[in-house]
Parts: structure tokens; C-alpha cells; sequence
């Protein structure tokens, strides 16, 4: 059993998440999905996932988040791209699922049902406590 001291020495050691970093740390975790989501019934280009994301307001993440995890999604085979031509510019290279990113996408949406049904429970446990 720790004793006052002890119990006080043990939450010194307890780091404290600055507030908005745990929003951070939960957008990435998301992206992926809202990535996968945003491709299930068209393609589209790198920037228009961006500006998209951006949109959703708290789902904002720039070109530096983005490209990284679309060229991860390639490596992993769940994306593929092609080029269109741009009206404006350069040729675009767009990205769309596959059918490996269709199966990756169904997994993440289930896992990510029963996580928002346990953090909801959860919620409702703390209020009712």
C-alpha cells in the first residue's frame, strides 16, 4: 500500500498531455480513416484531400500529414494513382482505393463503431458515477 509520500512521488512522475495535443495525437489516429472514406466512391488528388480535410475543421491536416500517410496507403497497397490532366497546371496524380483499401476501410470502420460505443459508455458511466 503506498503511503502519502509515495502516492504523491508516484503522480510527480505522471506527464500531463498539453490540451490540444491530445486532439492531435486523436487526428492522427483518424486520418486514415477519413482518408479511406473520402476515396470509397471517387478518386481525387492530393491537394483536394487536403483542402477537404480542412474543411472539417477539427480533421484539418496539412500537406505535411497528408502526402506522408497517401504514400504510406500506396505502399501498403490499399491506394493506387493515376494521372489526369489538370485544367489549370500541371497533370494531377489522383489516388483511389483497391480492393485491398476497401477491406482496410471496412476493418477500420468496425473498429472504429466499437471504440465510439465503448468511449460513449464510458462517457455515460462518468456522468452516472
Amino acid at each position: 500500500m503506498l503511503n502519502t509520500l509515495d502516492a504523491a512521488e508516484e503522480l510527480s512522475k505522471v506527464t500531463v498531455t498539453p490540451p490540444g495535443d491530445w486532439t492531435s495525437q486523436l487526428r492522427r489516429g483518424v486520418l486514415e480513416l477519413c482518408i479511406l472514406r473520402l476515396l470509397r466512391h471517387r478518386p481525387s488528388y492530393g491537394y483536394e484531400i487536403v483542402t477537404t480535410l480542412e474543411a472539417l475543421g477539427p480533421l484539418a491536416a496539412g500537406e505535411n500529414t497528408v502526402y506522408p500517410l497517401l504514400r504510406r496507403l500506396k505502399a501498403d497497397h490499399y491506394l493506387e494513382t493515376f494521372t489526369r490532366e489538370s485544367p489549370a497546371g500541371p497533370p494531377r496524380q489522383y489516388y483511389r482505393l483497391t480492393q485491398e483499401g476497401r477491406r482496410r476501410l471496412g476493418a477500420i470502420e468496425k473498429d472504429w463503431g466499437e471504440m465510439v460505443q465503448a468511449v460513449e459508455r464510458a462517457v455515460v458511466k462518468g456522468e452516472v458515477a
